[in-house]
């Protein structure tokens, strides 16, 4: 949630050289992808669902919580989220299953203006990702989005998942630009905005979730975005009106 009306702050959007994203619930559909995910495993053991919003904000718990302890590649927190979901929902999941269920990051897709949002505002900006990800998780993700980014930031280089600041350093410290260049844009307030506006970047939250309760698959938290949008087509609106070369 956020504190009160910042969302219709003025954003000078020609002050910025670069833009910085998450990836997962702002460029690739992250709550429909575990959602796919998790169904053929919950519906080979039994287990009936109390609805998707409940499912993701018990992910949301389970993942955080794994995070908060010493780093341990994405694949290996999605494998054992997947262990502790299964014994809060009474099954056991197999060895094979958990392996497919981290493994499916590379089929969950991005959503629908992403790809042409990115190409529009790569003629812009320079584009980069900071994305709490493996390696190799991210390169299956990236063939979805089409886009030659500046710069990739993932956990499994800095060793750590936001909303720890290492993302933020280690993508400043690649672009070269101070950090009033550089527009943060993504989803997740607690993985994102909260932190990135705590180290003094300016914020884009992509409302993926409005008219929406709860968190989905992230920890509530309060942020102030310094804008808000409910998809990414309407930033590259907001971006064509502000003066910016987008044809």
């Amino acid at each position: 949630m956020t504190d009160g009306p910042a969302q219709e702050r003025a954003l000078d959007l020609t002050a910025f050289e670069a833009l910085t994203f998450d990836c997962y619930g702002t460029l690739i559909d992250w709550e429909r992808g575990l959602l796919d995910a998790l169904a053929p495993v919950l519906d080979a053991h039994e287990v009936a669902r109390t609805g998707d919003e409940a499912l993701l904000e018990r992910f949301a718990l389970r993942e955080s919580e794994i995070q908060e302890g010493p780093y341990r590649p994405y694949r290996e927190v999605l494998e054992e989220v997947l262990r502790r979901l299964g014994s809060d929902l009474g099954f056991s999941p197999s060895e094979e299953e958990v392996r497919a269920f981290a493994g499916s990051v590379v089929r969950w897709p991005p959503f629908a203006d992403t790809v042409a949002a990115l190409g529009a505002l790569g003629a812009r900006y320079r584009l980069a990702v900071v994305s709490n990800v493996d390696d190799d998780l991210f390169a299956g993700s990236a063939a979805w989005l089409g886009t030659d980014f500046a710069e990739v930031v993932t956990a499994q280089q800095v060793r750590s998942y936001k909303p720890a600041p290492g993302h933020f350093h280690e993508v400043l410290r690649r672009l070269g630009l101070p950090r009033e260049k550089v527009l943060h844009v993504a989803q997740s307030l607690f993985h994102d905005v909260a932190p990135a506006k705590a180290l003094g970047f300016s914020c884009v939250w992509v409302n993926r979730r409005a008219g929406r309760a709860g968190g989905g698959a992230t920890t509530p938290v309060r942020a102030t975005p310094d804008l808000e949008v409910p998809d990414l087509a309407t930033l590259v609106a907001r971006v064509g009106g502000s003066g910016s070369c987008l044809s």
